[in-house]
């Protein structure tokens, strides 16, 4: 089965182009090197919790919003190499990401 690569990230609003055009270069680079999908959504529906939420998970600040993505690939060590906190368009710091293994795929 493949293997998902998932992200939540901050993303000022004023940098969201920037952040599109980002994520449209690494989209085909990930394609070439194998991703089978890649989704970048934008928060619409996304309020403060009490305890957890999207919002929280990143520190959310005025003039942000929540950008939740994912890649589907099969394991490919190479895709780590791709990500650079340092060059991103917005707080690498506060990115949440992780690698899940897809066990229901409907």
């Amino acid at each position: 089965m493949a293997y998902v690569d998932g992200f939540v990230v901050p993303v000022q609003r004023a940098k969201l182009e920037a952040y599109q055009e980002m994520s449209r270069k690494c989209g085909a680079i990930w394609r070439e090197f194998g991703a089978l999908e890649f989704r970048e959504c934008v928060g619409d529906d996304v309020k403060p919790g009490k305890l957890t939420s999207f919002p929280q998970s990143v520190m959310l600040e005025e003039g942000e919003v929540v950008v939740f993505s994912w890649i589907v690939l099969m394991k490919d060590p190479r895709m780590a190499d791709f990500m650079k906190p340092e060059n991103m368009p917005f707080d690498g710091k506060r990115m949440i990401y992780g690698g899940f293994e897809m066990v229901v795929d409907m």
